[in-house]
């Protein structure tokens, strides 16, 4: 009895849950902090589901704002670029994935052919001319014994899901950085409103010394000291106009309009006031924050590969046919004693290649040495960024009660100068000069406002933004045109 050729490739399916990839495990940090040092005695929020889900940006409740970020996602150029990068890696996966499944090609020919009289094992009987006629499908199939498809097939999906968490941090990135500059515009606006009346007063303190020095009661220094100082706010008014220009120009790009039409209302006050915020724990960041996501990813990628190089060390088994017709006579090519078909097992196996595998081998595992290393660093640098955001949260809400009081304290100083003015007590150029330090008060009140706005905008941000990396199988999966 004849034994079937797929009996011999049977132990080649009993092998095929073979894997030469390494167990994989998350990379371990060396010191995994129990709490945020910064949030000691502070805490803005509690539970932890304080943290802004989803559209972060609603928390702060400003419609221009949502506004804004609405149109970002419709239109930024740097999210879709992210997005195609996405479709790239979707599409490597698939070219992996085919591996699982048979390569099947069509061929046909029809030649006619003259063969060399002087050839050897040429006999004169026959015709040196002939013609050959042929059609067929071939068939080959790559039996995954050694898990290299597999490992190769997982490498691939974890890049897909590194990359969708790539876009979700760019995304996450993005809408901060508009957040961060629409609230910087806003503090310009308040700004500029207190600069042009600090211009305003010290034109005032100008035009009083200038009269003193024309009645004797002031020297020509004081004068060039006056004009000085009202220059100076001048120029400060004008520089912050343009600050605040540039401002509104990167807005437009963010949200992909030309700067030309893109324009924003002007507010007089800056009233934003950060949300609140409950930074959690430090573990949690691993799940909340998708560059972080995105680097595990890269690692298990690594991991993945290392499989496929260690796999090249080993025989690979295929299987391997043919069916079609042949003939060298047009009348009876497409007749059944045409047909002819083969069938069986293929097993190949390098035996020299000068080192080559074993450099392969020996860069897939640099490979994953740096993917641990480039993990490791993400996560240090989200305990970090939680921490500096923390610290000036906490530290800017103790400047501004500061600056507050110093606000109050130039307020009542103004007050009694004016009482003093119009109790005949005090000059003019007295209240002037009141004035002036009561409005750079505001100043910094306002600089120290958007300051601490921005630093709860950093914080969201590095907190993830609401992000969860639940979210990452459906992300990288999903229809990205829904």
């Amino acid at each position: 009895m004849k034994s079937s050729p797929l009996f011999l490739i049977l132990p080649a399916f009993l092998l095929g849950a073979c894997s030469l990839a390494p167990t994989y495990e998350t990379p371990a940090l060396e010191t995994s902090p129990a709490a945020f040092k910064e949030s000691e005695g502070w805490k803005m929020a509690s539970p932890a589901d304080g943290l802004p889900r989803g559209a972060w940006w609603e928390a702060f409740h400003d419609p221009d704002l949502g506004k804004l970020e609405s149109r970002m996602g419709e239109a930024n150029q740097d999210l879709r670029a992210a997005l195609a990068r996405l479709e790239q890696a979707r599409a490597a996966a698939g070219v992996s994935r085919s591996g699982y499944f048979p390569v099947v090609s069509a061929n046909a020919a029809s030649t006619n052919q003259r063969a060399s009289t002087n050839a050897p094992f040429y006999f004169p009987a026959f015709d040196p001319k002939f013609q050959n006629n042929i059609v067929g499908l071939d068939v080959s199939y790559e039996l995954d014994v050694w898990g290299r498809l597999r490992n190769a097939v997982a490498a691939s999906d974890a890049r897909v899901a590194a990359s969708a968490a790539d876009l979700a941090a760019l995304d996450l990135s993005l809408r901060a950085e508009l957040a961060g500059l629409y609230f910087a515009l806003r503090g310009q606006d308040a700004l500029q409103i207190q600069f042009d009346d600090t211009a305003a007063a010290y034109r005032e303190l100008y035009d009083l010394t200038q009269k003193l020095y024309e009645g004797g009661a002031a020297n020509l220094t004081d004068l060039a000291q006056a004009k000085l100082q009202w220059q100076n706010a001048v120029n400060q008014s004008t520089d912050n106009h343009l600050k605040r220009s540039q401002l509104e120009h990167a807005l437009a790009v963010l949200v992909g309009e030309p700067s030309s039409t893109f324009s924003l209302p002007v507010r007089r006050e800056f009233q934003a006031t950060p949300p609140p915020i409950d930074a959690g724990l430090p573990s949690t960041l691993l799940e909340r924050r998708p560059d972080i996501a995105g680097a595990e990813r890269r690692v298990a990628a690594a991991n993945a590969e290392i499989g496929v190089a260690r796999a090249a060390f080993f025989p690979v088994f295929g299987l391997g046919g043919g069916v079609g017709l042949q003939s060298g006579n047009q009348s009876n090519w497409m007749t059944a004693p045409s047909q002819f078909w083969s069938l069986g097992p293929t097993a190949s196996l390098t035996l020299f290649d000068g080192g080559r595998r074993q450099a392969l081998t020996d860069q897939a595992h640099a490979a994953y040495d740096e993917a641990a290393a480039n993990y490791r660093k993400t996560v240090l640098v989200a305990y970090q960024e939680v921490e500096d955001n923390l610290a000036a949260l906490h530290d800017l809400e103790r400047e501004i009660q500061s600056a507050d009081t110093a606000l109050a304290a130039a307020r009542e100083a103004l007050a009694q100068a004016d009482y003093r003015y119009r109790g005949g007590i005090a000059n003019a150029l007295e209240v002037a000069y009141a004035r002036s330090v009561a409005l750079q008060s505001e100043q910094a009140v306002t600089v120290l406002q958007v300051r601490r706005i921005t630093a709860s905008v950093l914080l969201v941000k590095a907190l993830g933004g609401g992000w969860n990396r639940d979210a990452l199988t459906s992300t990288s999966q999903a229809d990205p045109t829904h």
